[in-house]
C-alpha cells in the first residue's frame, strides 16, 4: 500500500538473453517497461545470466522443507529459489524477455522455472488437476528469434512458456515478437515489435 492506503502496481522484468548491450531482447523489455512506467509504482529487473543453480536431488529436499526445518546448507540452496518465487509474489505485472537458442529458451530461463514451480506456493494439485497460485494479472512475453518463426512447428520455446506460465496461474498472457531478426525481414519485425510496445499500455 502507498501512503494513500492505494495498493501499488509492482512489475517484474526478467531477462534470460546471453548477450548484453546487443541484445534485442533485453532493448525490447527496456522499452516495454519504460511505456507502462507511469502506470506503476515499482520496477524490479531480474537478470537470469547471474548467479542460477540448476536443481539437484539436495535443492529439492531443501525447499520440501519448511524454513525452520533446514539446515545452514539447506537455506543456502533454497535461497535462491525462495528469492525468485517471493520476486513473483510481489508482482502483479511480467513482462519476460525470451531469446531463443537452438529452437528452445536460454538455459538459465528453465532454471529459473524449474526453481520458482514449488507445490503449494506457485501451484498445487487439486482432485481437478494442477491449479496456479500466482495472483499475477498480466504477463508480457518479448520472444526473440534468429531464423525461427515464432508459433512454427519448430518454435519450441513460446508454447512451453506459455503454459508453464498457465501451470502457476497467470493465464493472461500477450506475446510480442521479433522473429527472425538475422533474416531478410529482420528490422521489419524489430520496428514492428517497437511499434506494438508503443501501443501497449497495463
Amino acid at each position: 500500500m502507498d501512503e494513500k492506503g492505494e495498493k501499488m502496481t509492482n512489475v517484474l522484468v526478467i531477462n534470460s538473453s546471453v548477450r548484453s548491450d546487443d541484445s534485442i531482447s533485453r532493448a525490447l523489455t527496456t522499452l516495454l517497461a519504460d511505456r507502462i512506467a507511469a502506470d506503476v509504482h515499482e520496477i524490479t529487473h531480474r537478470d537470469l545470466t547471474g548467479d542460477i543453480h540448476l536443481i539437484s536431488a539436495q535443492s529439492l529436499s531443501a525447499v520440501a522443507k519448511s524454513p525452520e526445518q533446514r539446515s545452514s546448507e539447506e537455506r543456502a540452496l533454497a535461497s535462491l529459489a525462495d528469492t525468485f518465487i517471493e520476486e513473483l509474489e510481489w508482482a502483479d505485472y511480467l513482462i519476460i524477455g525470451s531469446p531463443m537458442y537452438n529452437f528452445g529458451p536460454a538455459a538459465s530461463l528453465k532454471a529459473w522455472a524449474d526453481l520458482v514451480a514449488r507445490s503449494k506456493r506457485t501451484f498445487t494439485y487439486t482432485d481437478a488437476g494442477p491449479v496456479g497460485l500466482l495472483k499475477i494479472k498480466k504477463a508480457f512475453v518479448v520472444a526473440v528469434t534468429g531464423g525461427t518463426a515464432v508459433d512454427s512447428n519448430i518454435d519450441f520455446m513460446t508454447p512451453w512458456l506459455k503454459h508453464f506460465l498457465t501451470f502457476i496461474g497467470i493465464s493472461n498472457i500477450e506475446t510480442i515478437t521479433a522473429d527472425g531478426i538475422y533474416g531478410k525481414h529482420g528490422e521489419e519485425n524489430i520496428r514492428c515489435a517497437k511499434e506494438k510496445i508503443a501501443g501497449l499500455s497495463i
